[in-house]
């Protein structure tokens, strides 16, 4: 059976709909960084996807072609995921979104080093034909944060961050969107075949602790 890191990890990807606490370790993304209104028609975020997509698709396949990447396991691919911010805004601001700017993720999974992306590229642009520079091989350690499962539309995610915020101050904790920390989400549902009211996302604030006196 497929390893599948929802399942397998669901700390981190099927939280309750009650806020909590949580530590999230060192991991490896597909990453591609862009900024603007992720829903603009033809938007490079759009365009980010499908670059994303391709090569994790590249990877998971591999093991359908002459190079065996070492250490190699069958696996669901992961949820797509964005970490938002916003110049000067503490967080993000929802009715701004033009001025949205994002790195895109797909998670990696452990077997798949450097060499194995750069290979992966590679591979890709040889059977599309097409530039996949744009993507990196991003390592990230998220840390400390809140999060909490969001259910509906994205435009409705406001509350229920407000709700995830009112929950850390009240356990001795701040937000803490320093260098490298972000408004995170993760994508559980697939927006072209979901109806809005049933979208599962997966929200996390970056919070530290507080000294209280």
């Amino acid at each position: 059976m497929a390893f599948d890191y929802k399942k397998e990890y669901k700390e981190f990807y099927l939280p309750s709909r009650t806020p909590s606490i949580v530590t999230v370790p060192a991991m490896n993304f597909l990453a591609v960084r862009g900024q603007g209104d992720p829903n603009e028609e033809d938007s490079t975020y759009k365009q980010a996807l499908e670059l994303l997509y391709t090569l994790a698709y590249t990877i998971k396949m591999s093991k359908m072609g002459k190079h065996q990447l070492v250490g190699y396991f069958d696996y669901v691919v992961p949820p797509l995921e964005g970490l938002w911010w916003q110049e000067g805004v503490q967080g993000v601001d929802y009715t701004r979104k033009a001025d949205f700017r994002w790195i895109s993720l797909i998670r990696l999974p452990d077997f798949v080093t450097e060499e194995g992306f750069d290979w992966a590229v590679w591979e890709a642009e040889e059977k599309k034909q097409r530039d996949f520079s744009k993507v990196e091989f991003f390592s990230w350690e998220e840390g400390l944060c809140v999060q909490c499962m969001h259910l509906g539309p994205y435009d409705d995610e406001p509350a229920t961050v407000a709700a995830m915020e009112a929950y850390a101050t009240e356990q001795g904790y701040a937000l803490d969107f320093s260098q490298g920390r972000f408004h995170h989400e993760i994508y559980l549902s697939d927006v072209r075949r979901c109806k809005p009211e049933k979208l599962k996302t997966v929200i996390r604030q970056p919070v530290k602790c507080v000294s209280w006196s």
